[in-house]
């Protein structure tokens, strides 16, 4: 949990989400077209396309192009056909490492992922070389301007698997099946998240320092930047001390 909560403060400490918009948009652009391609363009009786719209609106995306996203899935406008998979590598000091991508051209983003993980210390693996190393997972965060225990007897009773204080942030951690239950029963009580997701949790995590640690979170930079990954999860974990001297 540790190293995906702290992969996040990295990005915010950075402020690569704001000066990322544009690739911010191109991504879930891409995720709502393909939702709608495969589960219809009916929000409401095909979760993975609301879970898609909910993250547009959560950057501001505007709803034209939202709408525009969805008819391009559904064959009402014309559109990209893109294909979508799992990428497997390792990062430096042996860390796992899985991208997810959306391309419409496999070839060339494999050869562009295998050359960004080669130049920064890592190498492109086989299909099933890491993934056993993570569990999917629904993760909601929260502030810790929030009372604890509200968020942990709301979550419980709502059917989450667990919640846990993680020092900076609350997390509360479901099955992907009954995330969004579990995340309009909090908003229910009023409980405001900071992120709320269906992601990859690694198992165990893999302690970097010095340069490996410089190589991974460049690694990570990279592969979030290229447009046809849509995310990155790694069970890497840094100290808060080698991350503010690496960030400057």
């Amino acid at each position: 949990m540790a190293g995906h909560s702290k992969w996040a403060n990295i990005k915010h400490r950075k402020g690569a989400q704001d000066a990322r918009r544009g690739k911010v948009f191109t991504k879930l652009i891409k995720e709502i077209t393909i939702a709608a391609r495969i589960g219809g363009g009916d929000a409401d009786t095909n979760p993975r396309l609301r879970l898609a719209i909910d993250k547009a609106k959560q950057s501001n995306m505007p709803k034209d192009n939202i709408d525009r996203a969805i008819k391009k899935g559904t064959g009402d406008l014309d559109g990209v056909n893109y294909e979508e998979g799992i990428f497997e590598g390792y990062g430096p000091g042996g860390v796992a490492v899985m991208v997810e991508f959306m391309t419409d051209n496999r070839t060339r983003t494999v050869a562009d992922v295998r050359h960004i993980f080669s130049k920064h210390g890592g190498n492109l693996g086989v299909s099933g070389s890491v993934a056993f190393l993570f569990d999917r997972k629904g993760l909601i965060s929260f502030s810790t301007d929030n009372d604890f225990d509200a968020i942990f007897e709301a979550a419980l009773e709502a059917g989450a698997e667990d919640v846990k204080d993680e020092g900076d942030t609350y997390e509360v951690i479901t099955a992907p099946d009954n995330f969004i239950e579990v995340r309009e029963a909090l908003e229910a009580q009023g409980l405001q998240w900071q992120t709320a997701e269906i992601t990859m949790l690694p198992q165990t995590m893999v302690g970097l320092q010095g340069r490996p640690a410089e190589q991974m979170l460049k690694l990570m930079d990279k592969l979030e930047d290229y447009d046809d990954v849509q995310n990155v999860y790694a069970n890497f974990d840094i100290s808060d001390e080698d991350i503010a001297q690496i960030l400057g």
